[in-house]
């Protein structure tokens, strides 16, 4: 199959040869003929040589390639393929383990996540039985279905300890790339259908919401992150702010924390949270407390020393570069404030999921709020997402979370 084609100019081939997956609208020389945006083209050298396929995008990233071949076919046997090794790896990795296979039984991962899988514009989430296709380029929005049905077969070719799948939801109103690309999304079951019932992480318990809750509704990214606080929060008064669903909480309780209050300005999420405690511990779990505030409020009228484990998990603050600058004064006001106010010896997990921000700009930020507080802290961890999240090595940008672990003295 031939596609259309599009050149380069000299010398904006460099990225491509070293296997960058985007190619950038001011590299384009010239089209064979009117593409539109979800298209899959062949990008050429400015020489006519073939350099990959991929799918078309009408902003400042015009290709994301699927394959650096200019003769692949993208159609059902590619994905399928793609998503047979991205299950591979989460099988060597060990995340899929069924209850009843272990004491800590898992069955809640990513299985694609864009270019770090060689899927660039597509996330793919499992939970148990259900998978949430999300879409964030229109070409994978146009492929969904072929997607879908090549995800049902891997999933029912799989065996033990892989189970078929019931329901594939697609979820991309709010992630596609304009305003017109989202209003041609319409989110709804693909194939089957199924209801949100509790999942295990881990050994724990959570209720994902992929009908209203963000991302795909549950937030996968911090397992690995969370666990490391359930190796700290034995004994421990916890702060779990920016709490969201209670993910942090959950692990802190279960690892023996003394006390744990978990601190969101959303009512909505203090009721996840409330029902993820009650899932795991019961309907009045005398070691938790709900607290409805704004984190930057509370943590500033907080009392000194009122707790030895702190987590700082907000949202984004920085989309795009455009608000890096007042991105990193969130970052630097909102852990100032927690290294001035933890325990003496206590413990402070500190976080960003904005991509813009790199890890070099976080630590900065970081930096210059605990040398304002005038206290002694040392990183004893620097944190980053799971194996189900991988990096292409050609690709920084999909290194999206960033983490500190603090000991304030």
């Amino acid at each position: 199959m031939h596609y259309p084609t599009l050149r380069l100019l000299p010398r904006k081939e460099e990225s491509i040869l070293r296997l960058h997956p985007w190619v950038f609208s001011g590299a384009i020389a010239s089209y064979s003929e009117p593409v539109t945006d979800g298209s899959l083209v062949t990008v050429l050298d400015s020489k006519g040589k073939p350099l990959g396929t991929g799918h078309f995008g009408g902003g400042s990233i015009a290709v994301r390639l699927l394959s650096f071949s200019g003769e692949e076919i993208i159609d059902r046997e590619f994905y399928k393929a793609r998503l047979q090794a991205a299950l591979r790896l989460r099988l060597d990795c060990g995340l899929v383990r069924p209850d009843g296979s272990c004491d800590r039984p898992n069955d809640t991962y990513r299985l694609v996540h864009g270019e770090g899988d060689g899927l660039p514009g597509l996330v793919i989430d499992i939970y148990d039985r259900t998978a949430v296709l999300q879409a964030h380029s229109m070409g994978m929005h146009e492929a969904r279905m072929m997607i879908a049905e090549a995800l049902q077969e891997v999933y029912e070719e799989a065996g033990d300890p892989v189970a078929p799948l019931a329901g594939i939801y697609y979820k991309s109103e709010s992630t596609l790339p304009t305003r017109d690309m989202r209003e041609l999304a319409s989110d709804g079951f693909l194939l089957g259908h199924t209801e949100a019932t509790p999942i295990w992480e881990n050994g724990l318990r959570f209720i994902p919401d992929w009908l209203k809750g963000q991302k795909t509704g549950f937030f996968i990214d911090q397992r690995e992150n969370r666990e490391l606080v359930g190796q700290y929060a034995q004994g421990c008064t916890v702060l779990n702010a920016f709490c969201y669903t209670g993910g942090f909480s959950i692990y802190a309780l279960g690892a023996g924390a003394k006390r744990v209050d978990s601190l969101d300005s959303s009512s909505k999420a203090m009721y996840l949270t409330e029902r993820h405690v009650a899932l795991n511990f019961g309907e009045d779990c005398p070691r938790h407390r709900s607290v409805t505030e704004d984190a930057f409020d509370y943590l500033e009228q907080m009392p000194q020393g009122q707790y030895d484990l702190i987590i700082l998990d907000p949202p984004a603050f920085a989309k795009h570069r455009k608000v890096l600058r007042n991105a990193l004064m969130g970052y630097r006001k909102i852990n100032g404030i927690a290294i001035k106010k933890a325990a003496p010896g206590s413990i402070i997990f500190t976080f960003s999921c904005s991509q813009a921000v790199s890890k070099e700009e976080f630590r900065l930020a970081v930096f210059t709020a605990a040398a304002s507080s005038g206290r002694r802290v040392r990183i004893l961890h620097q944190l980053t997402q799971p194996v189900d999240h991988p990096i292409n090595i050609y690709h920084p940008e999909g290194e999206y979370l960033k983490g500190l672990v603090l000991y304030v003295e």
